[in-house]
Formats: structure tokens, C-alpha cells, sequence
């Protein structure tokens, strides 16, 4: 079993990156080359803008190339709860900017003619326990009649229609989700924005930033020093860099998956006939679909940690089991990929994107960013060059996490306040 995400691991890689060194002037620094990052930079450099990109790392080799393959689109919210909790108008809004975030992915891979297996299958979300279902059920009515009619709930006496499996209590569909390699969109992504003209330069992370005026800043990096006119910073999850006030935001929080051998034909009809995506309710649940090459790609939190090998190992074990539990029909086929990745969460599960201090950013997408990094970056570089009313986050406030100073040491106290959320509710 390769230690590896699948996704980086089947996919050519972005071979157009700029060796430095990093000087000079541009209109746009980007910091970051994930999808936020290449997405803003592809239409910042449309728009006849000079843009570096610098990337601490690889190509979309972060949260962007580590995740389940999922471009779906709902909250990560019950959507009673969040029209409760905002307003019926805030919520429709921020809902709708989901669905945008699913168009502005397809239109990007047909544009850019990018092969990265994009499908819009539906997603279904899975109820671990009756209560869930009934849960579901009163969201799916504000839902349905007043945001989505392309929802649909499924009883218990339908679920293996959706799902070969006996743990769950029902679902929620939803028909506008999609799935991609997450690999070749990205490698994808990266040669249409250097096509456009951006610069691209790897392992080239920001150690300082001056502000000099305005928006304009000067950025320092291993490889030289660049002045912009404005800067953009996508970097998600990362803990490095001068990114301080951003850090104090975020929590950063581990995400494994699991991928099996090739599956036959009848393996995958007894396990999702419809080729959903699909998610489950658990705070600490799970979330799967298959791959383009026949695989059942499962991944989940299994333990709040952070990724490294060890780590992804152990968590490894986890989802062997839980996947084990959920399908027995697959018990004995070999894993082939195991890996984890890091999800920049925040503390409302809702994304950010906006200006601080003179620089623009875009993040904390909490494990559903694979349509909205996407989309924030092409709103971002709306926003940057005028349109204001461009952002759909702009009313969100974002205040700092009590607590949250630098290594989140509370981690292993979130993961049993939520185990315990999962047993009672």
C-alpha cells in the first residue's frame, strides 16, 4: 500500500513552473498554487494582469491534490439550522454560491478543454442513525421548497437503490454534485493560467511581507524579492509564513482516505449502483465515491490528527475498519492508497474570502473546497480588479478562535467532544 495520494500519483505533473529567481515587479502576487491560488491566477492573467504565483511546495501537491475527489455542491450545514442561524436570505444566498461553485468548476474544464474526468453524478448524504434521517427530512422541506427543488429525499425502504450497505437510515440527494480527478484538474488548472501568462514558481514559500502602500506589497522568498501592486493569499491550511493573523482563524484538521484495488463490475453495483459521491451525517463520519479506474475511494476524519506517514498509517487502520462496517461484501480487498491531508477549518464551517490590512484572501473552506476554491478565485480576481460586489462572502465577519495561538494542541479534545456528539445524538 503506497503511502500516496492517489490523485498526485496518477496524474502527470505540472511541468511549466518558472525556476526563479523571484524579482522585479507585478501587478499580482498570488501566494499559494492550489486551486484557490492557479483559479485567480487564470483570471487575473485573462484580464491582462502580470502574475506571479509562488508556491511553497508543488502544484496543487496540498489540501488540493489530497482531498476525496468530491465537487459537491449544499453546505456543509444542516440548511434549517444555517437559515435559522443567518436568515432565510443569507443562507439562500450562501447555498446558491455552492451551486455557482459546481458551474464555475465545469465551465473552467470545458474552456481550458482540462481531462480530468469531470461527472456530475449526484451526491447523497447518508443518515448514520434515525434521528439523522429525521433530521434530514425537516431540513429537506425549507430546502426543497424554498433554495433547491433539485433535492430529493430517499427513504430507508429506497437506500439500496443509492448505497449496497445496511448502516444507513436514509438520504438526501442532491442532483447538481459533481466528481473529478483532483490530480489532473490541477496539473490542468496550472497550464491554463501559465498559458494565460502567469508566472508560476515552486518552492518558493513567503518568509515576509511589507505593506508599502495601499495594497502594494513587497514579498520575500528563498528564491528573491518581488513588489506587487496587490496580493492574494491562498494558501489554506498552511502554517508557515508570515500569515499570522490568518492562522489565529483557521484550525487546522486532519482528513485520511483510503483507496482499494480496482473493483469488477459487480463489486461496484453491490456498493453504489448510482456512482455517487456520497457523505454521512456523523460529526466524525465519512465520505467515498469511485474512482475513474474502478476503485472505491473512502476517506474521513478517523482521527483528529495532523497528516504525516505514522499518522496516516494509523488512520488508515481506522477507515479499513469503518469501511469493513459499511460494506462487508468488500472485506478482504486490498487497499492501494493510503494518505492524509490537511482541511483549514472554521469555526462556523463556513468559507472566508475578503481583504485584511491591504491583502486580499480567500480561505477556510472546511472540507468543501474542492467548487469553491475554484470559484473564490475567480471571484477574488473580480474583486481585485474593482468589483467589489464580486465576493459572495463579503457579510461574513471573521474573528478570531479563543485559544487558537499557533500548534493546535486542543485537537484530540475536539475529536472526543465530537465522538461523544456522535454517540448521544
Amino acid at each position: 500500500m503506497k503511502l500516496a495520494s492517489y490523485w498526485l500519483d496518477t496524474a502527470k505533473p505540472f511541468a511549466g513552473a518558472h525556476a526563479g529567481p523571484v524579482e522585479g515587479r507585478a501587478d499580482i502576487v498570488v501566494v499559494g498554487a492550489g486551486f484557490t491560488g492557479l483559479s485567480a491566477a487564470l483570471a487575473l492573467a485573462r484580464r491582462g494582469a502580470s502574475v506571479v504565483v509562488l508556491e511553497a511546495g508543488k502544484v496543487a501537491a496540498g489540501a488540493s491534490g489530497r482531498n476525496g475527489g468530491h465537487v459537491n455542491n449544499g453546505t456543509a450545514h444542516d440548511y434549517a439550522g444555517l437559515a435559522a442561524s443567518l436568515g432565510a436570505e443569507h443562507a439562500r444566498a450562501l447555498y446558491h454560491a455552492f451551486d455557482a461553485a459546481v458551474d464555475t468548476v465545469e465551465r473552467i474544464v470545458r474552456e481550458e478543454q482540462i481531462q480530468c474526468d469531470f461527472r456530475r453524478g449526484g451526491k447523497i448524504k447518508l443518515a448514520a442513525k434515525p434521528a439523522h434521517y429525521d433530521k434530514l427530512a425537516r431540513s429537506f422541506e425549507i430546502l426543497n421548497r424554498d433554495c433547491d427543488p433539485d433535492t430529493e429525499l430517499v427513504p430507508r425502504e429506497r437506500i439500496r437503490e443509492e448505497i449496497g450497505s445496511d448502516a444507513f437510515f436514509g438520504g438526501l440527494l442532491y442532483r447538481k454534485s459533481a466528481m473529478m480527478h483532483m490530480g489532473r484538474f490541477g496539473a490542468g488548472l496550472a497550464d491554463a493560467a501559465s498559458r494565460a501568462g502567469a508566472r508560476i514558481v515552486e518552492d518558493a514559500p513567503v518568509t515576509a511581507l511589507t505593506r508599502l502602500q495601499g495594497h502594494a506589497h513587497r514579498v520575500v522568498t528563498p528564491k528573491g524579492t518581488i513588489e506587487a501592486a496587490q496580493v492574494l493569499v491562498a494558501t489554506g491550511p498552511s502554517r508557515e509564513g508570515p500569515f499570522a493573523w490568518f492562522r489565529r482563524r483557521l484550525v487546522p484538521v486532519g482528513s485520511f482516505i483510503v483507496v482499494t484495488e480496482p473493483l469488477s463490475p459487480a463489486q461496484l453495483d453491490s456498493i453504489m449502483p448510482t456512482r455517487r459521491t456520497a457523505t454521512t451525517s456523523k460529526y466524525i463520519g465519512n465520505y467515498f465515491r469511485i474512482s475513474p479506474d474502478d476503485r472505491l475511494i473512502w476517506g474521513g476524519r478517523a482521527r483528529f490528527a495532523m497528516s504525516n506517514p505514522t499518522e496516516d498509517a494509523k488512520s488508515g487502520d481506522v477507515l479499513r475498519a469503518q469501511l469493513d462496517a459499511t460494506f462487508p461484501q468488500l472485506r478482504g480487498v486490498r487497499l492501494d492508497y493510503c494518505w492524509g491531508g490537511l482541511v483549514d477549518m472554521t469555526e462556523d464551517r463556513l468559507p472566508r474570502a475578503g481583504e485584511h490590512e491591504g491583502l486580499f484572501y480567500a480561505m477556510g473552506l472546511s472540507g468543501h473546497g474542492a467548487q469553491m476554491s475554484v470559484h473564490l478565485g475567480q471571484r477574488m480576481a473580480r474583486v481585485m480588479a474593482g468589483e467589489a460586489g464580486a465576493n459572495p462572502l463579503a457579510k461574513l465577519d471573521w474573528k478570531a478562535i479563543r485559544f487558537n495561538y499557533g500548534t493546535p494542541w486542543f485537537l484530540p479534545l475536539v475529536g472526543a467532544y465530537y465522538g461523544i456528539k456522535d454517540r448521544l445524538e
